[in-house]
């Protein structure tokens, strides 16, 4: 099948995985991804139609967003092959869907230029005001609390504003790509901002 159409039928795969998943991991994120996949690799000189496909595709294999004991990895390669990808295809789009979590990245690295960008362009979305709304739509999902200043409650219970500490405020220094650090550097910037104001008014001084 032409890429052009896997695309098209990826948007559509999409639609309908995420119409009952949490608000912070839903097509909106599937799209943001993707169009600003598209966009840094026009910048960056990578194959904008390998990005965007991957960047459809990397959610849906989300372990998080599964049934227990499905396999994501699996769940993609399934869908490629009904969707008679070529072998060059699948291959490059497996490696990309399977190097850019966060959770692995100490494991796995994008290895072409294709995985950096789709994997910026992921992490980017998970800063600057769309990462801070979906840094709380998430925690409230999972019912963990804005925040909790208690040094000793620190590493036994998660709160969302220990999720910038923990993972957000790190990703700027882990960009692949000129474009996606000049976009990091941007929306950190508004995130530090933002954890200022929010320390103020926590601490009653605004």
């Amino acid at each position: 099948m032409d890429i052009r159409q896997l695309i098209h039928e990826a948007k559509q795969e999409a639609w309908a995985f995420f119409a009952h998943t949490d608000p912070a991991h839903d097509y909106w994120h599937t799209e943001r991804v993707a169009a600003l996949a598209g966009d840094i690799a026009e910048k960056e000189g990578a194959d904008p139609d390998i990005c965007i496909l991957a960047a459809w595709l990397h959610d849906i294999g989300d372990e998080k967003l599964l049934e227990e004991g499905e396999d994501g990895e699996e769940k993609i390669m399934r869908w490629l092959e009904q969707n008679e990808a070529d072998e060059e295809l699948k291959h490059h789009i497996m490696h990309i869907v399977s190097s850019i979590s966060f959770r692995h990245h100490k494991d796995r690295a994008p290895e072409t230029l294709e995985g950096k960008v789709v994997q910026d362009a992921d992490r980017l979305d998970a800063l600057g005001a769309i990462g801070i709304a979906r840094t709380f739509a998430f925690t409230g999902h999972i019912h963990q609390p804005l925040h909790d200043p208690r040094p000793e409650y620190r590493n036994e219970r998660n709160s969302a504003i220990q999720h910038f500490f923990d993972k957000l405020l790190k990703l700027k220094g882990m960009m692949n790509t000129k474009t996606g650090l000049e976009i990091a550097t941007k929306r950190q910037r508004f995130m530090v901002s933002y954890l200022e104001e929010f320390y103020s008014e926590w601490e009653r001084k605004a």
